[in-house]
């Protein structure tokens, strides 16, 4: 039946060609946010198998620079979030959707954090998981851990290669560790902290106690800082 096919498919926003896959019917319209690198494909396979299509309509984007939504190659310019938080917002309006949810994870949660943030009358409901909203010293020794993606898990490593090439996979990687660690010069290390307050959504947080890459006290203090999150 149609509620259960998954779309495949491009829309022109902000001047480039954005990839989102979209399923089920239900009036309740959820974006999903993919992690650094990632993309609907790579990260939400299982959501979009298996999110209830009758309650919900579920579309999974890829930010502009990854998976299908290239060109234009990835780069990360001191806004790269604002950008795909704007992207990601204007995509769900050219899809005529007039409110909607945000389900985020990794660089997705920040993204989303930003964009229940400026846009409010928009927003629905928002789900982080695995997001920051600064960037520590410590945290940039965790990153450089991840820069040569030949040291990286084959489990992790092949879906991700298979979808880039080997010679894009590495140098985003590279860029975007480089992108990252930047926010860590400002002395606040701030990606997105003074914007929490403005989130008036009811807004869940998740966290892995095993997350090797974002650190627990990132979920607790984003908890902090949105009044009534959970």
């Amino acid at each position: 039946s149609r509620s259960t096919s998954i779309t495949s498919a491009k829309i022109e926003v902000n001047g480039v060609h954005l990839h989102y896959q979209q399923t089920g019917e239900g009036s309740h319209a959820v974006l999903l946010l993919p992690g650094m690198l990632g993309c609907g494909q790579t990260d939400f396979g299982p959501q979009l198998k298996s999110m209830n299509k009758q309650l919900f309509t579920i579309v999974a984007w890829d930010p502009r620079g990854y998976g299908q939504s290239i060109p234009p190659s990835r780069d990360f310019p001191p806004d790269f979030f604002e950008r795909d938080a704007k992207d990601a917002v204007d995509l769900m309006q050219a899809l005529k959707f007039k409110k909607f949810s945000l389900l985020g994870w990794s660089d997705g949660g920040i993204t989303a954090l930003i964009a229940a943030a400026k846009y409010p009358t928009l927003i629905h409901k928002l789900v982080v998981w695995g997001a920051n909203a600064s960037v520590t010293q410590e945290d940039v020794r965790i990153y450089n851990g991840i820069r040569d993606v030949s040291k990286w898990s084959e489990k992790v490593r092949k879906p991700l290669e298979e979808m880039y090439g080997h010679k894009y996979f590495a140098k985003t990687c590279e860029a975007w560790v480089d992108g990252i660690s930047r926010f860590a010069e400002k002395s606040d290390g701030n990606i997105c902290q003074q914007l929490l307050p403005d989130i008036k959504c009811p807004t869940f947080i998740i966290h892995g106690e095993k997350d090797p890459l974002v650190p627990q006290a990132h979920a607790e203090y984003i908890h902090k800082h949105i009044k009534g999150s959970r």
